[in-house]
């Protein structure tokens, strides 16, 4: 019987058991635990490192009182990233390219951000849906517009995720597919294409790191304006 495509990214089940969860609880395994040497090996120095210059990117923009979610932003952009590159693996599953997983991320997150704002600055969180000088005509069509814009906004993070790592994952199935198709019959064709698959497979390996720093960007920016 052939197999649709996208039957790669239906979520596998095992004895009853859904693997997802097994899929999410992985990646942190691989984060190694604090130790109390003073030094490490060479491994989690470029961890420690890599972690301080994000968090430090990520919260510059930000007041002390948006410091707070320095802890789990970071934790959300390593959990992201591990999801996304264990997903380039062979005979593995991507939890990302579930549009349910990165909703139930993006709109708790987001709900937060909108929260704070209205809890801690109620009047600035309201004027970003009427911006200053707006003709007096054109303000309950700007404030409807701007209000359909903030509740897109989940939407937008959680489909972002899921088109760039699907479309990725399709791309690589379908070229090695005429990879093996072609073998027999061309194999000069065959070896192209698998430069090809090559390539295109770096370029996944950029993807799942952009996506999930794009991600928790967007967070932190949704996050700027509302403290």
């Amino acid at each position: 019987m052939t197999l649709s495509f996208f039957d790669q990214f239906m979520s596998p089940v095992y004895l009853g058991i859904p693997l997802i969860a097994l899929a999410l609880t992985l990646p942190w395994l691989l984060i190694p635990t604090p130790s109390a040497r003073w030094l490490n090996n060479r491994m989690l120095t470029l961890q420690g490192w890599f972690i301080n210059r994000f968090a430090y990117q990520l919260m510059m923009p930000l007041n002390l009182g948006g410091h707070k979610w320095a802890t789990i932003l970071t934790s959300l952009m390593l959990f992201l990233i591990s999801l996304n590159m264990l997903g380039l693996l062979p005979y593995t599953f991507t939890p990302t390219t579930q549009l349910s997983l990165n909703m139930g991320l993006a709109v708790p997150l987001w709900l937060a951000t909108v929260l704070i704002g209205m809890r801690n600055q109620p009047t600035a969180a309201l004027g970003h849906l009427l911006p200053e000088g707006t003709p007096p005509l054109l303000i309950p069509v700007l404030i409807i517009i701007e209000t359909i814009s903030l509740f897109i906004r989940p939407l937008a993070l959680g489909v972002r995720l899921t088109a760039n790592l699907t479309a990725g994952h399709l791309l690589i199935q379908l070229i090695a597919t005429a990879a093996f198709v072609l073998l027999p019959l061309m194999p000069t064709v065959a070896i192209l294409t698998g430069v090809v698959l090559f390539l295109l497979t770096i370029l996944e390996v950029a993807v799942a790191m952009i996506q999930a720093y794009v991600f928790v960007l967007l967070l932190s920016l949704y996050l700027q304006e509302n403290v």
